[in-house]
């Protein structure tokens, strides 16, 4: 490097206070705190004007509010605002490991990469739904590992929970779409013109998701829908390997369906199968029954949710149609 890596921190909230005072308290216990940190918070009625007043001495913060709803126009105006040559951007309920800072800026200095993405991860601090969901998002069963940090080929792209770019790429690809899969599609577009990207196995954040069942298959539904947006708006990235949260699911009620009709318990041989799959990944990373146990279910809500949302989207086209419209206007 011909310079020196100057850091800036982005992240959107909204009605989120109690999620940024744990980000900037792990912010303020960084290692390495040579860095800015921008909050862009929207119309909030639950704003988080003290909690950054409160951090303001350990940390050099930045609070910038805008009425818009659109967290991918807060993440643009951020970068905009930041002075830092790199921007790092992560959701607010994002907790970091105390030397996430070090490890980033030591891996940029001696390999760097205009672009980077992180792992996600569960702290122990976290409930039982929250390691749970954790474990399928992060299993090679569920994900194939991308979101866990097995993903090392040149096809990784990072996410906007924990990814960060020079300002060069933003100058040359431009920010965020504001439409669904934004981060992925901002990964495609840094990919297709040619910048590096790289995985930093050891950046991995604590991803305190606060969701309940019902607000994760809405998630994973709307990841698949992604999916198929991302397909259309991006000529040839739609590959087989995104079909299989659909089989699955498809191929999960045809057995049932066959097992019922046929009165054959053999049909359900394959579910017992990967269900006793996911059960011993998940015990073997975490150690507990009960998350375990749990992991089963979020597991198949995830698989379920994206496949649904794929297959949905793939027919009625209905989301497709206003993302490209909203590109295009971009």
């Amino acid at each position: 490097m011909q310079y020196k890596i100057q850091f800036s921190i982005i992240v959107p909230v909204l009605n989120r206070p109690y999620e940024i005072k744990e980000f900037l308290e792990s912010l303020s216990q960084q290692t390495d705190k040579d860095f800015e940190v921008i909050i862009m918070e929207g119309n909030s009625t639950e704003p988080c004007d003290e909690i950054c007043k409160k951090y303001s001495k350990a940390l050099d913060i930045k609070h910038i509010k805008n009425q818009t709803l659109s967290r991918s126009i807060r993440r643009n105006l951020g970068i905009e605002a930041a002075s830092g040559n790199y921007v790092i951007l992560f959701d607010s309920d994002c907790i970091l490991p105390p030397q996430y800072i070090e490890l980033v800026r030591k891996h940029l200095s001696e390999n760097y990469a205009d672009c980077f993405g992180g792992p996600d991860n569960a702290h122990k601090s976290f409930n039982t739904l929250q390691k749970a969901i954790n474990c399928s998002m992060t299993s090679f069963f569920t994900t194939g590992g991308i979101r866990g940090g097995m993903n090392k080929s040149k096809n990784f792209l990072p996410r906007g929970f924990n990814m960060g770019f020079s300002k060069e790429v933003y100058k040359k690809v431009g920010g965020y779409n504001d439409i669904i899969g934004e981060d992925i599609d901002l990964s495609m577009r840094i990919k297709d013109a040619g910048f590096s990207i790289c995985l930093i196995k050891e950046a991995f954040v604590y991803h305190k998701r606060r969701l309940t069942l019902k607000k994760f298959y809405k998630q994973t539904y709307t990841f698949g829908c992604a999916r198929v947006v991302l397909g259309r708006l991006h000529k040839g990235s739609l590959k087989i390997l995104h079909l299989i949260p659909t089989c699955f699911t498809a191929g999960n009620f045809l057995l049932v369906a066959a097992a019922i009709i046929s009165g054959c318990v053999w049909f359900l041989l394959p579910i017992a199968a990967y269900i006793i799959i996911i059960f011993i990944d998940s015990m073997i990373k975490t150690q507990n029954l009960s998350i375990s146990l749990l992991a089963i279910l979020t597991g198949y809500i995830q698989l379920f949710g994206y496949g649904t949302g794929f297959l949905d989207e793939l027919i009625t086209r209905r989301i497709s149609k206003k993302s490209a419209e909203k590109v295009y206007r971009q």
